[in-house]
């Protein structure tokens, strides 16, 4: 059973910074290409962030240059540095394998962006 949680997030000011953490259980997290995810208030889930299991990085358009994911396969776990953060990015954060996997979503965690 795999078991994704995610941790960091809060409330922080425009321009503010946050750290996010996702810990996974089970053997399937060093090999896999993994994901960080959002979802603001009546809106699609999108994807933010991916990395290989080489560490070879993708971002979406609207977080490149602000937002760095990075994994740590020793420990399980992804993070999401997020830097000069917008309102436009409060959401709750997921993480999950990429392609997600239905079965793999956490509870997340929310970001709120707001002076």
């Amino acid at each position: 059973q795999v078991q994704l949680v995610e941790s960091g997030g809060g409330l922080v000011q425009p321009g503010g910074s946050l750290r996010l953490s996702c810990a996974a259980s089970g053997s399937i997290f060093s090999t896999r290409v993994m994901g960080w995810y959002r979802q603001a208030p009546g809106k699609q889930r999108e994807w933010v962030a991916i990395i290989t299991s080489a560490g070879t990085t993708t971002y979406r358009g609207s977080v490149k240059g602000r937002f760095t994911i990075s994994r740590d396969n020793a420990l399980n776990t992804v993070y999401l540095q997020m830097n000069s953060l917008k309102p436009e990015d409060t959401a709750v954060y997921y993480c999950n394998v990429y392609p997600s996997i239905r079965d793999f979503w956490g509870q997340g965690t929310q970001v709120t962006v707001s002076s």
